[in-house]
């Protein structure tokens, strides 16, 4: 793949990073390559897919128990 290919791949990544590399980037990007070529390119770049991490709901009932047990629990 091109310097300007990778560039083009690169670009609508930093912008979104919940795009998929089957659809979303071949399609914004213009460019007719296969899915493991994406994959492969953006490796290489060092971007790699992850799970955003999932954060527990926290009621103001449930802060007001965390705060109380830090409270009793600190050195």
């Amino acid at each position: 793949m091109t310097e300007r290919g990778q560039r083009m791949l690169k670009h609508p990544v930093h912008r979104s990073r919940q795009l998929s590399a089957e659809s979303d980037l071949q399609t914004s990007c213009g460019l007719q390559i296969s899915t493991i070529t994406v994959c492969r390119e953006l490796h290489g770049m060092g971007l790699h897919g992850q799970a955003a991490a999932s954060k527990p709901y926290i009621t103001n009932c449930n802060a007001k128990h965390q705060m109380q047990w830090c409270k009793a629990y600190h050195h």
